[in-house]
């Protein structure tokens, strides 16, 4: 495993529960029992605060921080244009990032395409967020 991933993991900021929430999702794995809880605070389509908690792994984790610093102050129609390039960046092998999603680089490599599945929970979750 990678240190970066772990050092992104153990960036828990906005790991935490957000009571005032307007949106709120959960997803999990039922292979290995992972869980991610989402909640988001969306006031004028933007996205003001990013919350998440969940009993997961490492790169569950790195995930749900990396999305949590870098959605902040985003629009919430962003949420699924991320989701959709996520799933198809590891259907598709693709080996380039596209820039504007280049927070997650670190993730989004070839040699973790045995933990996409874990990887993309938190997408999973926004998802949900999404399609209510």
């Amino acid at each position: 495993m990678d240190l970066k991933i772990l050092e992104i993991a153990s960036d828990t900021e906005n790991n935490k529960n957000i009571k005032n929430h307007t949106h709120a999702a959960k997803s999990k794995n039922p292979l290995c029992g992972d869980e991610i809880h989402i909640k988001l605070v969306i006031a004028d389509e933007k996205i003001v605060d990013f919350g998440y908690q969940g009993k997961s792994c490492v790169y569950c984790q790195a995930t749900a921080s990396l999305l949590s610093k870098n959605l902040i102050n985003s629009k919430k129609n962003k949420i699924n244009e991320l989701c959709d390039y996520a799933k198809s960046y590891f259907s598709k092998k693709q080996e380039i990032i596209e820039k504007k999603w280049s927070f997650l680089s670190k993730l989004f490599d070839q040699k973790n395409i045995s933990r996409k599945e874990c990887i993309l929970l938190p997408f999973n979750a926004l998802r949900k967020i999404t399609t209510k």
